[in-house]
């Protein structure tokens, strides 16, 4: 099947899509031996011979899916102009290039999607999908029951009103007390900017869960690879309503084109 060039380097490894147009708008892919510079340019990596600098690619399609505790500090992002660690810095022995579902910022840990399927992101991030995102905040001092009702209702932030949420009491003591919230949204720094609203400062702000996900006994900087099971019922988020499809068959290990064995 053919595909745009950007999208085909991609998933050959070879840099970002966004990398990969810089790539061949410099003249340095040819396709069946001419050097193509067109953006829109398409080709298909089962049939057509893909050349870099030169040399040919091979285009492996293995679907790589993963839960990652992200701890404080880390950037979500691929890369970072101030140096510091970003979120793929901890994944060690992972070779496929995956790019988070989503965001969190440096200060907030907790459950981060990762994956190479750009399509599977896009779709899980789409405000349509309204994918329930649970979260434990710490906060200093006494919550008041007015703070719960408001931000369970709405609140209303400079990029307009928050959609309902599900808030709940969970502990307190003398100086902090936790309480969870649960979004479907995933506006830029949500959560601390709803507490901030009804005057609470976040002293500490975890994402528990991500849909059916829970963090569980997972620590900082750990991750695991989604099961075929725990993948389809993610997908099954991504099917438009009416459709009448089920999810479709995950290709979590599937290929496109094997890998030369070396």
């Amino acid at each position: 099947m053919q595909e745009r060039l950007q999208k085909i380097l991609s998933q050959a490894g070879v840099a970002s899509r966004r990398e990969s147009e810089t790539i061949i708008l410099a003249g340095r892919v040819a396709v069946n031996g001419t050097v193509v510079t067109e953006l829109g340019t398409k080709a298909d990596p089962d049939t057509d011979t893909i050349t870099l600098d030169g040399k040919p690619i091979t285009v492996t399609e293995q679907r790589v899916y993963l839960l990652l505790y992200k701890p404080v500090g880390y950037m979500t992002t691929m890369k970072d102009p101030e140096g510091r660690p970003i979120v793929t810095d901890l994944l060690k022995g992972i070779k496929e290039r995956v790019y988070p579902v989503g965001r969190l910022d440096y200060n907030t840990e907790g459950l981060l999607l990762l994956t190479n399927d750009g399509a599977f992101a896009n779709m899980l991030m789409h405000p349509s999908h309204e994918v329930d995102k649970g979260y434990l905040v710490r906060v200093s001092g006494h919550v008041a029951p007015e703070q719960i009702r408001k931000l369970s209702e709405g609140v209303k932030l400079e990029d307009g009103m928050t959609a309902p949420a599900k808030v709940l009491p969970v502990s307190e003591s003398e100086n902090n007390s936790w309480i969870s919230i649960t979004i479907h949204e995933g506006r830029y720094r949500q959560v601390r900017r709803m507490c901030e609203a009804v005057g609470l400062n976040v002293v500490r702000l975890k994402r528990s869960r991500y849909d059916f996900l829970e963090i569980g006994d997972m620590k900082p900087g750990e991750f695991r690879h989604l099961d075929a099971v725990e993948v389809a019922k993610l997908r099954r988020k991504t099917v438009p309503s009416g459709t009448g499809r089920g999810p479709r068959k995950t290709g979590v290990v599937a290929r496109r084109k094997s890998a030369p064995r070396r």
